[in-house]
């Protein structure tokens, strides 16, 4: 597989950054399927860079995959999302873009039932994302090339 990351420069050798803000699957180096995705990411910056890496899964490192929107992604997301630590070395699945955030916010703060948040999250686009959590798991990525994305 193809894996697509969007950022502001080139990124060669991955690695795992511990940010301030919570994300969907964790800690982890974020990529996508998605090349047009990973487009959109890179143009937050002002110097939009994807970098392109071959993606090689492992048998031997633990894998949650997440095949559709389901309350197992939803409830895994909203662990993540308010600092919950796992154990999965990379994590696959959709992504709660900021739109679907918006409902999980309001799922988990109890202002929209799991029904409610559903009938919501249903029509929104899909997308996805693979969670790099650990240095092992990075070994699965080779980097191809980068290239700078017009805005």
């Amino acid at each position: 597989m193809i894996a697509y990351h969007g950022g502001y420069c080139a990124i060669e050798k991955p690695e795992i950054r511990i940010a301030k803000n919570k994300k969907d699957f964790g800690h982890g180096f974020y990529c996508t399927e998605l090349q047009a995705q990973a487009d959109k990411w890179a143009k937050r910056f002002d110097t939009p860079v994807v970098s392109v890496y071959e993606y090689t899964p492992s048998t031997a490192l633990d894998l949650l995959k997440f095949d559709t929107m389901t309350d197992e992604w939803l409830d895994f997301i909203v662990d993540c999302r308010s600092g919950k630590p796992h154990n999965h070395a990379i994590v696959e699945g959709a992504m709660a873009n900021d739109q679907v955030w918006n409902y999980i916010a309001d799922f988990a703060n109890g202002v929209l039932t799991r029904e409610q948040f559903w009938v919501l999250a249903k029509f929104k686009h899909p997308t996805h994302q693979l969670a790099f959590c650990t240095p092992p798991a990075l070994d699965c990525l080779k980097y191809l090339e980068s290239y700078e994305v017009r805005i």
